[in-house]
């Protein structure tokens, strides 16, 4: 097995700047970095991570506890911390507590229920000494994980902690629900129909916030008729469409592509076509979007985006190794926009 040392060698520098390359951290010339690096590339050096983190008093493992790894979020994001972290040479280990399969939608507010899963997992972690912890949420919604004094480095994924010390990355909600009614305004839309989430879910409520504001920017009416609450599934989907298609909208946003696939049996039922007789957008650009007929403009979420800034995060936690004096009075949060994807199911509204 070629060494550090060896390496060094035959670079003809010291073993330090070596050390120092490989871990990003090396104030050398773009030619030297290219030369160690073409030489650990030939002899297929690896670093000994063990031996590293004995010297440094650390593991280099992260853990994930995910609340369910079957949301359809949860795969890009935890790939997307895997591919951040095993660059910077950490191992991740991944706890996954089966919440959504344990308990469907019913375990929500049900801390007892919640606690009696996380607390052992959360024990796990500590007695497996890694170096910092990503929480991995279903849903956005504060989140109270841990206890006032957990002392790993941590951060909140897809949600929102409750604690100072603790950041969260969750996707911009309402600059993206902006986005798209914006869009749908400037195709002639005024009269847009509105399916959301249930009623206290943040990502409802922020993305709510996002369809009135663009409302209101361009000068129309917010119409709280026009607006219906379902529970994210397909069937809800069809009732929202039921409910607001005879109000006279002209297009309808479904703030999940799943409930739009319920809005899209409605229409179809109804022999509404959508694309022609009236405009659909959707939310999370899930791979059923693209077979829709039309095809269904929705939003795409930032999960790979989301999953690398918080592997981010949790590293310069480690290894900035700040301490109580840093704390914020609140939570930072990072919020990443989304991106639309425009494809066939908005048609532009002639007078």
């Amino acid at each position: 097995m070629v060494t550090l040392k060896e390496v060094a060698e035959k670079c003809g520098v010291s073993a330090t700047t070596v050390s120092n390359v490989i871990n990003g951290k090396a104030k050398t010339s773009e030619e030297t970095k290219k030369r160690i690096m073409k030489v650990i590339k030939e002899t297929g050096y690896k670093p000994n991570i063990m031996a590293k983190g004995l010297r440094i008093k650390k593991s280099r493992t992260i853990a994930i506890i995910a609340e369910d790894i079957a949301q359809f979020t949860s795969p890009p994001i935890i790939e997307s911390i895997m591919a951040h972290c095993e660059k910077r040479d950490y191992r991740v280990i991944v706890h996954n507590l089966r919440l959504y399969d344990r308990w469907k939608d019913t375990w929500y507010g049900q801390e007892e229920e919640y606690h009696s899963v996380l607390d052992p997992v959360v024990s796990d972690v500590v007695a497996e000494q890694v170096d910092g912890v990503i929480y991995l949420a279903g849903h956005a919604r504060i989140i109270k994980a841990f206890k006032d004094d957990f002392n790993l480095p941590a951060v909140m994924c897809y949600a929102y902690s409750n604690l100072p010390q603790i950041p969260s990355v969750v996707i911009d909600d309402e600059a993206s629900a902006y986005e798209m009614v914006q869009y749908m305004i400037g195709m002639g839309h005024e009269r847009i129909g509105f399916v959301g989430g249930r009623r206290e879910n943040i990502h409802t409520a922020q993305r709510l916030s996002g369809y009135q504001r663009a409302m209101y920017d361009n000068g129309l009416l917010f119409d709280p008729q026009l607006v219906f609450y379902g529970d994210w599934s397909r069937e809800s989907g069809y009732e929202g469409a039921k409910a607001l298609i005879p109000k006279g909208i002209s297009a309808i946003f479904g703030i999940s592509d799943k409930m739009t696939g319920g809005i899209y049996d409605y229409l179809e039922e109804n022999d509404i076509i959508v694309g022609k007789d009236i405009s659909v957008a959707g939310f999370d650009n899930e791979s059923i979007s693209a077979y829709f007929r039309p095809q269904l403009t929705t939003t795409e979420l930032p999960l790979s985006e989301i999953g690398r800034l918080s592997a981010q995060l949790i590293l310069e936690k480690i290894e900035d190794n700040k301490g109580s004096e840093d704390l914020p009075a609140e939570p930072k949060v990072i919020k990443v926009p989304c991106s639309m994807v425009i494809r066939n199911s908005i048609n532009e509204k002639r007078s």
